[in-house]
């Protein structure tokens, strides 16, 4: 990153920390209010107690200075502070740091609206989630998914379109042009991940799709990068034989780790 924008990003952190601390309200967060106050909102030293580092080094942080701060500091600033998510995903942005929360577990944070929605479109739909597991998915897109999405999961793990492409031999009759297929929807999953190489969860995927399919390994060896877009795509059906679809996929503005995938028959 160039160093005029590592500046503009503390300046713009430090603003940020000078704004959440103005509006917040002392009594809030246990602090004594009273007219002795001559700062509107929280202190330089009530927030670095929030946070759990030192005055001078938050006084830092908010003078734009260079220093760090940790991804476990920002992680309490934000729970402790009550950021929205718009907001703690802003913070961690500008920081330059992971979110530790931004693994966790996808099922439980899934808006009820989005899953009420997938009965009423009337298409194959399914939300998509950020290591491109299947969270939830409609009856259409059960039958279009025989065999795959229409099965009892005897266990917790959601299934996941890149384990469906890779490692289930049926895919590759399924899915017509199977090859070039595969090839951009690694490419759209290496686009999509850039923000997270180095996380846990994906690393782990990655290795087990690269033990499991030569292909995949392959793939993503070459780097290539998408970014994930609509279009025809086309499925050889056991029952039904050749159909063909218009992807869209949404991405719900207060939950952009959610994919929200149709696909409108042709």
């Amino acid at each position: 990153m160039k160093i005029e924008a590592i500046r503009a990003r503390r300046k713009e952190l430090a603003g940020f920390l000078q704004a959440i601390r103005s509006r917040s309200q002392p009594t809030d967060f246990g602090f004594p209010s009273g007219a002795r106050r001559r700062t509107t909102g929280l202190r330089r030293e009530e927030m670095a107690q929030l946070i759990g580092i030192s005055a001078t080094w938050y006084t830092w942080i908010e003078q734009g200075r260079e220093v760090n701060i940790s991804a476990d500091a920002l992680d309490r600033l934000a729970t402790n502070l009550r950021l929205t998510r718009s907001e703690r995903a802003y913070l961690f942005e500008l920081a330059d740091r992971r979110d530790p929360q931004y693994g966790r577990s996808e099922s439980d944070d899934v808006p009820p609206l989005l899953v009420d929605l997938l009965a009423d479109v009337g298409v194959p739909a399914y939300l998509m989630g950020r290591y491109w597991d299947l969270i939830a998915w409609n009856d259409a897109a059960a039958e279009l998914f025989t065999g795959w999405l229409d099965t009892p999961r005897d266990h917790e793990e959601p299934p996941n379109l890149l384990r469906f492409v890779f490692l289930m031999p049926q895919t590759r009759q399924f899915l017509v042009d199977w090859e070039a297929r595969a090839r951009r929807i690694t490419a759209e999953f290496r686009a999509d991940c850039r923000n997270m190489l180095e996380d846990p969860i994906l690393l782990r995927l990655v290795d087990e799709l690269s033990a499991g399919s030569p292909d995949f390994a392959r793939f993503w060896k070459q780097h290539d990068v998408l970014e994930r877009q609509g279009g025809e795509r086309r499925f050889q059906h056991p029952k039904r034989g050749e159909i063909a679809y218009l992807q869209a996929t949404l991405r719900p503005d207060e939950h952009e780790h959610l994919k929200f995938v149709m696909l409108k028959p042709l």
